[in-house]
This record gives structure tokens, sequence and C-alpha cells, in this order.
């Protein structure tokens, strides 16, 4: 069931598991824009939610390659033809219309390359509705048994190279954002840039 986590933008669960949930994000709007497509076999899940929500998606941005993230992409373009937007060096079988990278505008969105989770990995942030997609740069909080409402790293096992994952979210701190989506725990809907700064301030202190 989609959850609207702000006007007009929607947290939609495509698969459940004993220990994970999970999502893609619907912006609703002029252009009605995904960012990403769940996996290959949750596309009817997706269509399902979108159908209830009235919305024929007319654009898909994709963060990066994982499966859970681009692995329902080709459904989703063979169901709806939406223009597809997908980073540079990321490999997919779908049809892409555009390649973006760091620093690229895409509607309401602006691209920021954080490598680390995965080599191509981008954040997209909407500045207007103070929205920022984060991937799995950083999940939430509650994912690695801490209290919900703040940010943490992914573990070594989910990223291709942590401590270049940790270097790289100083990069998102040049722009304000009170919501912060995530893809693994739950989202953080206060002070989202403010949490993050604070975040990689304190881990890049020495012990």
């Amino acid at each position: 069931m989609p959850t609207e986590i702000a006007p007009d933008v929607y947290d939609i669960t495509v698969k459940t598991s004993p220990d994970a949930r999970y999502r893609v994000y619907l912006f609703d709007g002029e252009t009605p824009t995904l960012v990403d497509t769940g996996f290959e076999d949750t596309v009817d899940t997706l269509a399902d939610a979108l159908d209830n929500l009235g919305v024929v998606p007319e654009r898909v941005l994709i963060t990066h390659g994982d499966p859970d993230h681009i692995g329902g992409l080709a459904g989703i373009v063979e169901r709806y033809s939406p223009e597809t937007w997908v980073p540079e060096g990321v490999e997919t079988d779908a049809a892409v219309d555009h390649r973006y990278g760091d620093g690229d505008s895409i509607g309401p969105f602006r691209a920021v390359h954080v490598p680390g989770h995965t080599p191509a990995h981008h954040a997209l942030i909407d500045e207007g509705r103070g929205i920022a997609v984060l991937g799995d740069a950083v999940f939430g909080a509650d994912a690695r048994g801490l209290p919900a409402g703040y940010f943490v790293l992914p573990t070594a096992f989910f990223s291709a190279d942590v401590a270049a994952a940790d270097e790289h979210l100083n990069r998102l701190l040049d722009y304000e954002f009170e919501t912060g989506l995530v893809y693994h725990g739950s989202n953080v809907t206060e002070d989202a840039s403010e949490k993050l700064a604070t975040f990689v301030d304190f881990a890049g202190k020495p012990s």
C-alpha cells in the first residue's frame, strides 16, 4: 500500500521479507516520476499500486544498479513507456533514453554522485520540495537496531567500498532538505540534512 510521505510523494512497498522491506518512490506532479523500480518480479505489485493511485509514470530515475532498484526497469518501460534516466556506468538490458552523472539536473532533481555502496551510486535531491532520495548511501538507523529518525552507513557486507561510502557522504552537505528517503530502515522526515551533517561530522572525528 502506498504511503504519502509528503504532499504527492509516495513510499510504495513492492516486497517484504522477515527482515526487510523493499520500496520505490513516486513523485507525483506535472511529470509523475518513479525513483527506482524494484525487482524484476515486483513489476505487477508496483503497477497495482500506481493504478490504485491513478498515476501513470512519465519519468523513471534510477539511483544505482542493484537488482532491487533497477530490476523492474524493463517491465515498467514495457508497461508505461516513460522517459528513462540511468547513471553512467550502470549496466541494464532495458531501453535507456538518457544517461546522467554528478551535478546533472533532471526535472526538479539534482544528481549527486556518492560512490561507495556501488561505484555509480547517485542521490537525487529535490530542494524545492525539501526532499532527498538518498538511495543506499545511508540506511535508516533502525535498519541496524538503533532508534529511528537518524542515518547510519550500510555495513561493509552491503557496500562495494564502505570507506569510500563514508568519505563521499560530505558531497551531500551542500544541500538542504527536511526529508531524507532511504530504501532500508525508516525515512528521516525531520531535519534530515542537519542530521546527516551531524553524522558525517561525528563519523569523521578520530576516536
